[in-house]
């Protein structure tokens, strides 16, 4: 499959999280490894704006050893670890020390479902949610940092066979009830009607 994905450049990268978020629907997360090369199209996103969204790590502006990578450069990866057990991917966005970054939240498998049926112990779905999003991808701490442009971890676009027309959808973010205003920010994207897209946020 060499060749068939072609990288997204730096240039896509830069532009404020809430305008990248939906901009990456449709586009391939692909990872090569040793084991193989695993891929899905990004059907379900989140925009965290530091640092005045509540929700941000980089809220207020705040650096520290886990957020570093939020201020890099537009398409570094952000990876960190959360309830002990879990990780998350996300893609720094906007400007160098500006801390923008978009989390994926969900995939629609399209290469290496089985090495992603290992790595997830045929537990399904394979990568529905950001947890499991990086267990099927293989994505852990060692990607924190990660150039998303010239690394083996990278976003592309979609091959032709892959192309579908779709309609965005947006709505508050999951999980950060604790914000107060940014609770209500509309925030997240997803494809409508996907079956990958996890669970529906709440309607209040």
């Amino acid at each position: 499959m060499k060749g068939r994905f072609i990288r997204i450049p730096r240039s896509f990268y830069r532009r404020h999280g809430v305008l990248l978020a939906p901009q990456l629907l449709g586009l391939v997360l692909v990872h090569e490894t040793p084991e193989g090369t695993t891929a899905g199209i990004i059907v379900e996103d989140e925009a965290y704006i530091g640092p005045e969204d509540r929700a941000c790590h980089a809220f207020g502006g705040k650096i520290t050893r886990r957020n570093r990578a939020m201020y890099g450069p537009p398409g570094t990866a952000y990876v960190y670890f959360t309830y002990g057990m879990h990780y998350c991917f996300n893609i720094v966005a906007a400007e160098e020390g500006v801390p923008h970054a978009v989390l994926i939240r969900a995939l629609e498998p399209v290469e290496g479902i089985e090495l992603m049926k290992i790595r997830r112990h045929n537990r399904f779905p394979l990568t529905t949610g950001p947890a499991r999003v990086c267990q099927a991808m293989g994505i852990d701490l060692r990607h924190n940092g990660a150039d998303l442009v010239e690394g083996e971890l990278y976003v592309a676009f979609p091959p032709p066979e892959l192309v579908r027309p779709f309609k965005v959808g947006r709505s508050p973010r999951i999980g950060v009830d604790y914000a107060e205003d940014a609770r209500d920010y509309l925030w997240r994207f997803f494809i409508e009607g996907n079956p990958y897209v996890s669970r529906r946020p709440r309607s209040d």
